[in-house]
């Protein structure tokens, strides 16, 4: 049975929606491009008041499907405008300095690379030298892995994991038993 937009937002954004999280991104398919577009924009207008955004990165007209990110935009624009990840960024090929331009340039690299862009970590909230230690090890030699694959501390990312985990089917359980979502949304 496919997932629907809404049963697709909680199960993959709950860490996000409960504001432990910066960002998520999903893969959603549906009847219609337009469709996936119209409950894309439909939640981001119910979102954005509350500090969050919902915006799809890239649709395939050939499988119906759409890859969507939600983040706080606050939390996002504070992450990527550190020295450290801008500096990181540049030197990945980003040239804008807003976050609406990064976000182009990102959907842009997930339309047109040959290799899937691996920076997009950085606009999930991993942390910067577990994104770095994953494109210079080729995905290999990682310390655990989980939400992503770490290269650095493993102990405090295991935490992480379980904080997303338990989230994620707490928001589940709420959802199945009729909780709204906008009832679960932890405004910024």
């Amino acid at each position: 049975m496919k997932q629907t937009f809404e049963q697709a937002l909680i199960e993959q954004c709950a860490p996000t929606l409960a504001g432990i999280k910066p960002a998520n991104l999903f893969r959603v398919t549906g009847p219609t491009l337009a469709y996936l577009q119209e409950r894309a924009d439909h939640w981001d207008h119910l979102l954005s008041p509350l500090g969050m955004r919902v915006q799809t990165l890239k649709q395939c007209g050939k499988t119906t499907a759409s890859i969507v990110y939600v983040y706080r935009v606050a939390w996002v624009t504070r992450l990527l405008s550190e020295p450290n990840t801008r500096a990181f960024l540049v030197r990945s090929g980003y040239t804008q300095t807003a976050l609406t331009g990064m976000l182009e340039q990102l959907s842009l690299r997930l339309c047109l690379e040959q290799e899937y862009p691996h920076e997009i970590g950085i606009f999930l909230g991993y942390p910067l030298n577990d994104v770095v230690g994953f494109i210079e090890n080729h995905g290999r030699n990682f310390t655990c892995c989980g939400y992503w694959k770490v290269y650095g501390d493993p102990a405090h990312a295991k935490q992480c994991f379980a904080r997303f985990r338990s989230c994620t089917e707490y928001y589940k359980q709420r959802y199945q038993t009729g909780t709204p979502i906008l009832q679960m949304v932890v405004a910024s």
